[in-house]
């Protein structure tokens, strides 16, 4: 007899506890300093005093209180406040600005807080990483492939799915890997690959079927969307600092330590069903990423390459123009609009049920999922706080004679489950979903934005416009630099 494979999976609802007291860090802030306010003026003033102060208790209430898509003015305000700043700096607008000064040697020249970022080659020039002197990552890129998961046996899509899982089980517990992000998108296609593949191994000269393959070509070449898959892995320097130092230190060093992660997980991946395509040099990176913002870039970038794949210098990955608005993003040649995946399927679901929002017809977009390993310690006592605020929450309810919550017991059951499986060796990660829409105009835009909110709404999924940040989103969901927000 043997066991059943499972075919399904169930996500853990999403806990929208605060951090105290049900409230998140921006209310509890605003509630200590008006505390602290109508404190001080009882003191000195005392209760007449407090009272002509009523409109500012009643605005701090209502920063506090009223919400607008799912957060509260308090949560609002920091990214409010920002996106203010930006605009009176004009900073919304971004522009190339051509200069004969020299310049630092492989800067991307990417807008906003990837500004400092740079790609760096290993000595021997094989692979090549992007460095994060801010955070102080070093990420190197693969590009992956794999088989239709969704014309896989039930049995193969299984052991894929767990053979992923135990992937990043393997990474996450190295204690070096800051982030693992997996990016997978539909480009462009000029055509070009297919027209290299017929130069090749065509034969335009055969009666009837040669020119009829000829049409072929030229027709369905400029309207494909292929999909391209890409794996980044952040390595942490100052948690792999005894590491690199072992490694003889320095840059050489670092990417001692992120050639054994990157050699690991091309050993590992394969055991997912997935085929390492090697890892990019710091030009493919830089293509990838001139690509994302300008998409039309693809068939040029690829054409004039001696390899097929396309790679560009450092120097030309960013855009020459990103504009940013409230909720939409324009570069070089696109429109986009960055959705944050608020609320994975709230019931067990199918391991394909993101199919349909990938394959969307007639929508170009990106989907990026970006894995954050906690440290053992750290999500014990995650779970331990969430249970504490779940049961005092319950007691506080049961006092007051309301009636008891399912969604607090479904809440609590996902936890205990989370804590069996920590203790029994799991490793624990915070993952980040976002969906960045592309099209070549703003009324397209809009056309395939309600596409995807219609595909996610099938496969069980909540999305969330992400206002007054698009640009950073951009950067973190269209961009393989495993990055968070």
């Amino acid at each position: 007899m043997t066991d059943e494979i499972p075919t399904s999976t169930k996500f853990p609802s999403r806990s929208r506890r605060g951090v105290l007291l049900g409230l998140t860090a921006s209310q509890l802030t605003v509630t200590v300093i008006t505390g602290g306010i109508l404190l001080a003026t009882l003191m000195t003033k005392g209760i007449v005093g407090a009272v002509e102060l009523t409109p500012l208790w009643a605005l701090a209430a209502a920063i506090v209180v009223i919400r607008y898509h799912g957060r509260s003015a308090a949560d609002w305000a920091p990214i409010a406040i920002r996106y203010w700043l930006r605009r009176t700096k004009g900073q919304l607008i971004w522009l190339a600005r051509p200069s004969t000064r020299p310049r630092r040697t492989g800067l991307l020249h990417l807008p906003g807080t990837a500004a400092s970022l740079r790609a760096v080659s290993s000595p021997d020039g094989n692979i090549g990483a992007i460095h994060d002197p801010k955070t102080g990552t070093l990420t190197a890129v693969t590009r992956v492939s794999s088989r239709a998961f969704a014309l896989l046996d039930p049995a193969t899509q299984a052991n894929n799915v767990q053979g992923w899982g135990r992937t990043l089980a393997a990474l996450s517990r190295s204690g070096h890997v800051a982030r693992i992000q997996v990016l997978e998108r539909t480009v462009p296609d000029s055509g070009d690959s297919l027209q290299r593949y017929w130069a090749e191994h065509g034969r335009p000269d055969a009666h009837v079927a040669g020119p009829i393959y000829q049409d072929l070509l030229a027709a369905a070449g400029p309207a494909a969307a292929p999909h391209e898959a890409y794996i980044a892995i952040a390595l942490d320097l100052k948690a792999a600092r005894r590491l690199i130092n072992q490694a003889g230190g320095g840059l050489s060093g670092a990417f001692a330590v992120l050639a054994q992660t990157t050699s690991s997980l091309d050993q590992s991946a394969r055991g997912a069903g997935l085929v390492p395509g090697g890892w990019l040099t710091a030009e493919q990176i830089a293509a990838t990423i001139r690509t994302a913002y300008d998409p039309k870039a693809l068939a040029g970038l690829t054409r004039w390459s001696d390899s097929g794949h396309p790679q560009t210098g450092t120097a030309a990955a960013g855009p020459v123009v990103l504009v940013e608005a409230p909720t939409r993003l324009r570069t070089d040649t696109a429109h986009h609009a960055v959705f944050w995946v608020e609320q994975w399927p709230r019931t067990e679901t199918h391991f394909g049920f993101l199919h349909q929002v990938m394959f969307t017809a007639g929508v170009r977009r990106t989907l990026s999922l970006t894995y954050d390993p906690q440290t053992l310690e750290a999500a014990l006592r995650d779970v331990q706080r969430q249970k504490a605020t779940i049961v005092a929450d319950a007691a506080e309810r049961a006092r007051k004679g309301q009636v008891e919550s399912e969604a607090d017991g479904q809440e609590y059951a996902d936890a205990k489950v989370r804590e069996r499986q920590l203790i029994a060796g799991h490793s624990d990660v915070d993952l980040t979903g976002l969906i960045v829409v592309s099209a070549d105009t703003a009324e397209e835009l809009h056309s395939v934005t309600a596409s995807i909110e219609t595909a996610a709404v099938n496969a069980g999924i909540d999305l969330r416009l992400l206002e007054l940040q698009q640009a950073e989103a951009f950067t973190t969901g269209a961009l393989p630099l495993a990055r968070t927000l």
